[in-house]
């Protein structure tokens, strides 16, 4: 069973760092006015698959990751929808913005609270998440997307009024 766990783990592990990082690559994406459509795929599956997984974990008590994953297991599908459903029209638009920005974070901040539940290093800075190491650290995350979602909404938001004035009316892909 050990082994079970360990590669149920790394497979987890797994999902949750290449949607981390096709996370941020379509945050970029958006930022400069760009769907980026395949890494848009590859950030939403894994970020549901990463929330889902995150349940198939031995706990006996409901865990602060648990809440988080539900959250964002209701984040998700409002943002898939938005993209595929609505086809990011209207409100959608911004919807879908603030909803992937929105699931990263989440994301991230899961990681990093395993960093310090798991790093010996910062285990001792912070052995009970409620001293300043790790409360500075969510906070300057939290501060950098904030500054990444209003990237986000302006970059994705000035791609869609160049396409009303005069664009192909196609969105661009990667």
């Amino acid at each position: 069973m050990t082994s079970g766990i360990t590669t149920f783990t790394l497979f987890h592990v797994l999902l949750s760092l290449v949607g981390i990082f096709a996370g941020f690559v379509v945050a970029g994406g958006l930022a400069a006015g760009k769907r980026l459509d395949g890494w848009t795929g590859v950030f939403l599956v894994t970020t549901i698959a990463t929330s889902v997984t995150g349940f198939g974990f031995p706990f006996e008590t409901f865990l602060p990751s648990h809440g988080v994953a539900i959250i964002s297991l209701v984040i998700l599908p409002i943002t898939i929808v938005a993209r595929y459903v609505k086809q990011l029209s209207g409100a959608w638009r911004g919807i879908y913005v603030i909803g992937a920005v929105l699931a990263l974070y989440l994301n991230v901040f899961v990681l990093i609270a395993q960093l310090f539940l798991r790093l010996p290093a910062l285990m001792a800075a912070a052995p009970t998440q409620k001293e300043p190491p790790f409360l500075l650290t969510q906070l300057l995350v939290l501060a950098l997307f904030v500054w990444l979602g209003r990237a986000t909404v302006k970059g994705f938001r000035a791609e869609a009024g160049a396409l009303a004035h005069g664009g192909s009316g196609s969105l661009p892909r990667a």
